[in-house]
C-alpha cells in the first residue's frame, strides 16, 4: 500500500474535516497515514479541541473525534511541528496522547518516494 501524508495548515473546520476524512479513508483502505500539523493547525491537537468541533454538530459532517480515533487505531501517525511550541506558546503535555512532536525535517525524511500528499 501507499504512504499518505497530510499536512494540516489551519485549525478551522475547513482544514480539520478534510484532513480527518481523507486520513481515515486512506487508513481504512490499508494505507500508511501520517498527519503533520504545522503551527497553524497545531491547536487542533490540543486535548479537547476536536471535541469542541464535534459539539458544534455541523450538519452533514461526521464525528471528527471518531475519525481521529479511527486513524490512530489503524496505525496512523499524528505529528505536530515542534515550532508550534514556541510560535503558538503551546505545551507538549497539553496535546492529545497520540501526538509526536517532530521537526519538519524529520517529517519529510520519514516519507518514502511513493507518497501521496494532501495539504489542507
Amino acid at each position: 500500500m501507499a504512504q499518505v501524508a497530510i499536512t494540516v495548515n489551519g485549525s478551522q473546520t475547513s482544514s480539520a474535516f478534510p484532513s480527518m476524512i481523507i486520513g481515515s479513508a486512506a487508513a481504512a483502505c490499508g494505507h500508511d497515514v501520517t498527519l503533520f500539523f504545522t503551527p497553524g493547525g497545531s491547536s487542533l491537537m490540543l486535548k479537547g479541541e476536536l471535541e469542541k468541533i464535534r459539539d458544534q454538530n455541523i450538519k452533514g459532517m461526521p464525528d471528527i473525534v471518531e475519525l481521529y480515533d479511527g486513524i490512530c487505531s489503524l496505525g496512523g501517525k499524528m505529528l505536530v511541528c515542534e515550532l508550534c511550541l514556541t510560535a503558538k506558546d503551546l505545551k507538549a503535555e497539553d496535546m492529545r496522547k497520540e501526538i509526536q512532536i517532530v521537526g519538519a525535517t524529520s517529517f519529510v525524511s520519514s516519507l518514502p518516494d511513493n507518497t501521496i500528499t494532501f495539504c489542507f
